[in-house]
């Protein structure tokens, strides 16, 4: 290869200095007029001495040659030899050239810094900011429930750092947030992989941090990326909460994202509830309003008042708040053993509507004996159950009802989904069997005989988009609905949607219950990136072990018809081994937000419960 000329030396050169951008071609501009007001000038004193001597010489000529330049009119009024004029009109149009040049530089590069601010490139300054990495529906539920818990905190910030355009996302969560009320929102365009567009969030001063699993392909291997770029940045690290699709892959992000990191499985999650929500309409209802900062919140409370108590006398220790379980340094305990005595150390677990509402009651509301009701607890006996639809989840669903179920109960799983049919292993009380199914056509459910079944669970369909999975599980429904009118059968129907803004359609199907595995996931992110200590009990309330929720007949616990208080229905479940938390009205099992369940109520106010209403409680099976 020949070696490079001056000329390509000069012309490489040259492109690199205008490739530095707007401030490199002012200055290119600045040279030119430079060497144009010289030119003249000197062309001037030595052509027309005589016109440079009566405007000052050299330089009275250098500023009349930069005002003609700057200012091209000005040549109307020169007056003097032809070539002197001459001059002055090529100092003008020089100058005329230079000025256009700079105007559009100066748009151009104007044009460009706008586009950058517009993108969000800038590094946030806020302290005590919580940030959202990375975008995906659940950034909606998640921004409306930390708008609610800082309703009253002017000073709050939510920084949302994702791969889309700034305006884009702050108009898109502006649509689905009505009001951001006091809560000031940052939104800056990059990617949570890249430390470099991390530091623009000031993590250092951050009070916590939550990596959303991205929609698409493989989402886990993004947030496992993003964990690991958290964790190799330098300076102080903020509590970490992410959100893992699937459940193999949670070893994997626990090496990225370190001790600090707090992962929610969500297929666990939303399987458990699934299986908590067939076996007991209204779970995840409860769940849901015990998730979200609009009704009952979930909270933490150290008080010496209760030191030395047992947990079943400090029951009805708060009027308006509820106490569900106990946080010691071994780990959480909901619904205790009554004689539990509470030691200094010992937190208490309570329900509340917030924190400012929770203080002990001067006296203890106390209980009717008159209304309570020692019905025995009925242990259910085998059960069929009927799952309609597949997908990823499928199989720990399946597993998961196992450990629900008595001995004996069998699963029929009816789908057209290839999975479906791969046999099980490791079940000790189900027996499955899988059959080929349509699940929307009439005709193919009807096949099925759904008369023998006491609970149908309708799966979304992976196979689908989440939008068309939905549709297709509204189909089902109304199937399901329609053949229980026509034929008078009843078995309690559970489904799983994605989409928050379908339930209301679905509410025309009457389903005993829809779990929104998408929105559920979101709660809880919301909740542990405000507390994550909360974790632990919200992974014993989703364990099959231990004490779980469950909406049992009020009749087993109160007189029904008849005036009671909650504070007896405490009672009652006390002496059952029980925490009662709340209860559900049947007639408003249809009406949103909170379809008749009533969490925390005010411990002396009275109210009639019915045949088929339900007292909540914290029981074992």
């Amino acid at each position: 290869m020949s070696r490079p000329t001056v000329r390509e030396r000069l012309r490489y050169w040259f492109d690199n200095t205008m490739s530095r951008g707007t401030v490199a071609l002012i200055g290119w501009l600045a040279l030119i007029s430079m060497g144009l007001i010289l030119l003249v000038s000197v062309l001037s004193l030595w052509l027309t001495p005589g016109d440079a001597a009566r405007n000052s010489g050299l330089p009275g000529m250098l500023w009349v040659s930069l005002m003609r330049a700057l200012s091209p009119g000005k040549v109307a009024s020169d007056t003097g030899s032809t070539l002197f004029v001459a001059l002055m009109f090529l100092a003008s149009m020089g100058g005329l050239f230079i000025v256009s040049a700079l105007v559009g530089v100066l748009s151009n590069g104007l044009k460009t810094k706008f586009e950058q601010l517009r993108e969000g490139r800038s590094r946030i300054i806020e302290n005590g900011h919580i940030v959202v990495l990375g975008w995906s529906e659940q950034v909606f539920t998640i921004v409306t429930e930390l708008v609610q818990a800082h309703a009253s905190d002017s000073r709050s910030v939510i920084a949302v750092l994702a791969d889309r355009d700034k305006s884009r996302m702050e108009d898109d969560i502006r649509r689905h947030v009505s009001d951001l009320g006091r809560t000031k929102l940052v939104c800056r365009t990059g990617r949570p992989t890249e430390p470099a567009d991390l530091d623009l969030m000031n993590l250092d001063t951050a009070r916590s941090v939550v990596v959303l699993s991205p929609q698409g392909n493989d989402p886990d291997a993004h947030v496992i990326k993003t964990l690991l770029a958290l964790a190799k940045r330098a300076g102080d690290h903020p509590p970490v909460v992410a959100a893992i699709a699937r459940t193999a892959n949670m070893a994997a992000a626990r090496l990225a994202g370190g001790p600090d990191v707090h992962l929610v499985d969500s297929d666990d999650t939303a399987s458990r509830l699934i299986v908590q929500s067939s076996r007991q309409s209204g779970m995840s209802v409860v769940c849901m309003d015990l998730l979200n900062f609009d009704a009952g919140e979930i909270y933490l409370r150290s008080d010496p008042g209760l030191t030395g108590m047992t947990y079943g006398q400090a029951l009805p220790a708060y009027r308006t708040a509820t106490v569900i379980g106990l946080r010691r340094p071994g780990g959480v305990m909901l619904n205790p053993p009554t004689d539990t005595v509470i030691t200094a150390e010992d937190e208490v677990v309570v329900i509340a509507q917030d924190d400012s509402l929770i203080h002990l009651a001067e006296g203890m509301p106390e209980a009717d004996e008159e209304v309570i009701v020692a019905a025995p607890h009925v242990r259910p006996g085998p059960e069929r159950t009927l799952v309609l639809n597949w997908n990823g989840r499928g199989r720990q669903v399946v597993h998961y009802l196992d450990g629900y179920v008595a001995p004996g109960s069998a699963l029929d799983i009816a789908s057209d989904h290839p999975d479906a049919s791969v046999p099980f292993e490791g079940l000790v009380n189900l027996t499955v069997n899988a059959k080929e199914c349509e699940t929307t056509d009439r005709y193919a459910l009807e096949s099925l005989g759904l008369g023998v079944y006491q609970h149908v669970i309708v799966l979304s369909d992976d196979r689908y988009p989440a939008e068309h999975a939905d549709t297709r599980t509204l189909m089902t429904l109304l199937q399901l609905r329609d053949m229980q009118t026509a034929l008078g059968e009843r078995y309690s129907i559970v489904s799983e949607m994605h989409d928050e803004n379908n339930r209301s359609l679905a509410e025309v199907t009457e389903a005993d219950d829809i779990v929104i595995s998408d929105t559920v996931i979101g709660l809880l992110l919301a909740q542990l990136a405000e507390n994550r200590h909360l974790a632990e009990v919200f992974g014993y309330l989703f364990d099959s072990r231990g004490s779980e929720i469950y909406p049992r007949p009020a009749a087993r616990y109160v007189r029904t018809g008849t005036p009671v208080s909650f504070a007896s229905m405490i009672e009652s479940a006390r002496r059952r081994g029980e925490t009662a938390i709340g209860y559900r009205l049947a007639e408003r099992a249809n009406e949103a937000p909170h379809f008749g369940v009533v969490l925390n109520p005010d411990k002396s106010r009275p109210v009639t419960l019915g045949e088929g209403d339900s007292v909540i409680v914290l029981a074992e099976r």
